[in-house]
């Protein structure tokens, strides 16, 4: 911690070849302040001198990004300081997710308060074509309810489910969408709105989501699960979203958890991707008769149906009970392996099925992810629901444009210091 509650904020330079850096340093400073910064403090957080944090407020203030708050109460010694905090309206970003059983819209304002969003079930048929359509419709459709002018929208995220290609903006072959191969998604959106527009993958997405705007569940290290039609693990490591050398880091579906299970797409028995998903729940329900006979496990949108009945039935005791805590069970040892592996503080469970799933993910797992921890007596392990709810995809996917637009990045900065070396 820092002036004024201050968290993990990089330290600025003072050249004036890396005054965009600069910017952007002190900008993220006053976003990600516990309470309002004065000058002084901003330049004491972040190492800068005076005259540049004079001329850096100056150009944000002219800019409409940040405004005056009020005064600090002083001391009685001095000339009470200014406050800074930032305008909610002098920037606006569009978050896509894109699950294969419905799509998420959402517009955030400059702190990162969603102030309109959308909600509609992906078609069916997987046709890249109308979902990209029906997307860019929402799109409109969100920025519209917002009362976004059109100027301040800097861009739209999109977070898919991978493997993506970053570099193209291309989603490449998606187990649960498969009429989706080599879908250039990112011009075809941009294409429709008109809008710059970033690709990631969801998990990534979810993971800076919540070190966005999770409070302590977004802090330091931890693994975001992410619990949808699909699963994967979305890392922060030292206050640092991770991406791998692809972006396409979190790809655990293929970690065996019981090598009796059913046969994987890849060949393998007992992928943890394979038995997490909804429609191998609630085949297992059917097999065991607490579902009815019927329900066709090709229609995403009935198994989604069949699978919040199964939820339901399995706040009692019973199969359905069973069923779920087995997946819990699963779920638990993959986050154990992850957790040992990168040394981390806390798991944090979201996605689209998170709210239906989170009671089973309670004092058993807890307990069995302490015991099982190998570093406990060291520090410990903590098992936590995003704090943002089934848009964490969406916020993830809009504050990955203002992190690309705002935020502080070492790559600014390394080829400037490589000169001046």
């Amino acid at each position: 911690m820092t002036a004024g509650g201050l968290v993990a904020v990089r330290r600025g330079t003072n050249l004036d070849r890396v005054g965009g850096f600069n910017d952007a340093v002190v900008l993220d400073a006053i976003r990600r302040t516990e309470e309002r910064l004065s000058r002084v403090e901003l330049a004491e957080a972040t190492g800068l001198s005076g005259q540049a944090i004079s001329n850096i407020t100056r150009r944000l203030l002219d800019a409409g990004l940040v405004r005056e708050a009020g005064r600090q109460r002083g001391n009685g010694l001095g000339k009470p300081r200014t406050l800074l905090e930032l305008e909610p309206t002098g920037q606006y970003s569009v978050g896509v997710h894109l699950d294969p059983a419905v799509v998420t819209v959402v517009v955030l304002d400059l702190t990162g308060e969603v102030v309109a969003r959308r909600r509609v079930e992906t078609p069916y048929g997987d046709n890249p074509d109308v979902l990209i359509s029906s997307i860019a419709v929402s799109v409109e459709e969100a920025i519209e309810e917002a009362k976004a002018p059109r100027d301040r929208v800097v861009g739209v995220g999109i977070a898919a489910p991978g493997p993506i290609d970053v570099e193209r903006g291309v989603v490449v072959d998606p187990p649960n969408l498969a009429a989706w191969h080599l879908v250039p998604l990112r011009h075809e959106l941009r294409a429709r709105t008109g809008l710059p527009v970033l690709l990631d993958k969801d998990v990534t997405a979810a993971a800076s989501a919540e070190k966005w705007a999770g409070g302590p569940n977004g802090r330091g290290s931890f693994v975001f699960f992410y619990l949808g039609t699909g699963i994967g693990a979305g890392l922060v490591i030292g206050d640092e979203v991770i991406r791998g050398s692809s972006s396409n880091v979190g790809e655990i579906g293929h970690v065996i958890v019981d090598p009796d299970g059913p046969v994987c797409y890849c060949g393998r028995r007992g992928c943890v991707g394979e038995t997490s998903q909804p429609r191998y729940l609630v085949q297992q329900a059917v097999q065991a008769g607490i579902l009815a006979q019927g329900i066709d496990l090709d229609d995403r949108h009935a198994v989604d149906a069949a699978f919040a009945e199964l939820c339901s039935l399995a706040s009692g005791p019973g199969i359905a009970r069973e069923i779920v805590v087995a997946l819990a069970e699963r779920i638990a040892k993959v986050v154990e392996d992850i957790a040992n592996l990168l040394d981390l503080e806390r798991v944090v469970f979201g996605g689209p099925h998170w709210e239906q799933l989170a009671p089973f993910f309670g004092d058993a797992v807890q307990a069995a992810l302490e015991e099982r921890f190998l570093v406990r007596s060291v520090h410990p392990f903590e098992v936590a629901g995003t704090a943002l709810g089934a848009d964490v995809g969406a916020i993830g996917a809009a504050s990955l444009v203002l992190d690309q637009t705002f935020s502080p990045n070492p790559s600014v900065l390394l080829p400037e210091l490589a000169v001046e070396r």
